[in-house]
């Protein structure tokens, strides 16, 4: 176990050297030059050594005094730095959240966090999550989906809302590519979020009927410009009831089975983290408000019925 002088006496001691005298160091330190005084003598005591030489015009530092001081500036400076650093890690939230949910559910939300915990400095990264995992050192909470393989046992997750996808196009793509039925599909051109195509593959297995061709189509790199192919005309997008909700609330989009939405084997959009932070102020505040901001959403689906496979 470490036998450390008292703190005060080496704060006392430590301001007294760097201004070579006892009144600065009480003005500093908001004491009396008696109570400085009594810091360093005791200091003095327990070291065994004498550090100030007293006269009449003040004080100067012995030898003994001259060797501790720089050690104890050290110290103090690390601990100040280091004080701070961990003062501002306490404030500062790291969001990683892949491209879809990030511009079509969190960013347009995020005011109202900002706005509900001023003191918290949200760091958002829009990206998906390195080599396909969850990367706890570089980010405090994630964006993902709660059906992930191979998920660490350490890592938390608070599901959000449900996957849906149900099959959306532009009105003038619909009015030039009537859709008596779902075989009508198989006709239409196929926009993908992405270059696996999962997002038609898990609906063609809800709904084997419609017998479409999952490999064919156009894909894009993520759900906003697939949807936004869409809205342009270019062809039947697989929409996300909650992530594409402004197009087909508005009308941009049209679904033209509305009876046909599944829900996605990929689970629900959730928030992760891993367990040494998950309980922390900043994580749980966070916790909180996207609890609260997913409610309508997860209301909507589940006055949905839904397909699954």
């Amino acid at each position: 176990m470490l036998k450390l002088p008292p703190l005060n006496a080496l704060r006392a001691f430590e301001s007294a050297a760097r201004h070579q005298g006892f009144i600065a160091a009480g003005e500093e330190l908001h004491v009396t030059r008696g109570a400085i005084s009594r810091h360093v003598k005791l200091l003095e005591d327990h070291l065994g050594v004498q550090l100030f030489v007293r006269h009449a015009q003040g004080v100067r530092l012995t030898p003994a005094g001259r060797r501790l001081q720089p050690v104890l500036a050290d110290a103090f400076a690390m601990i100040s730095a280091e004080a701070q650093k961990l003062a501002s890690d306490a404030s500062v939230l790291r969001v990683l959240c892949p491209p879809g949910t990030s511009i079509r559910w969190l960013i347009p939300k995020l005011d109202s966090f900002r706005e509900r915990h001023p003191d918290i400095q949200l760091q958002l990264t829009t990206d998906f999550h390195p080599n396909g995992g969850f990367a706890p050192q570089e980010v405090d909470v994630a964006f993902s989906v709660t059906n992930w393989p191979s998920r660490a046992k350490t890592v938390e997750t608070l599901p959000l809302f449900p996957i849906t996808m149900i099959p959306a196009c532009a009105p003038d793509y619909l009015r030039a590519h009537p859709m008596a039925d779902p075989t009508s599909l198989a006709a239409c051109e196929l926009l993908h979020e992405s270059k696996t195509h999962e997002d038609w593959r898990e609906w063609a297995v809800c709904f084997p009927e419609a017998g479409i061709n999952p490999n064919a189509g156009q894909q894009f790199p993520n759900l906003d410009m697939a949807t936004k192919a869409a809205v342009m005309g270019i062809g039947v997008v697989m929409a996300d009831l909650v992530l594409c909700k402004d197009e087909l609330t508005s009308g941009a989009l049209v679904a033209p089975f509305p009876d046909m939405a599944a829900q996605s084997p990929r689970g629900e959009i959730c928030l992760i983290a891993s367990q040494e932070v998950w309980t922390a102020p900043k994580v749980e505040a966070f916790k909180a408000w996207v609890s609260e901001a997913a409610e309508i959403d997860r209301e909507m689906i589940a006055g949905k019925a839904l397909a699954t496979d």
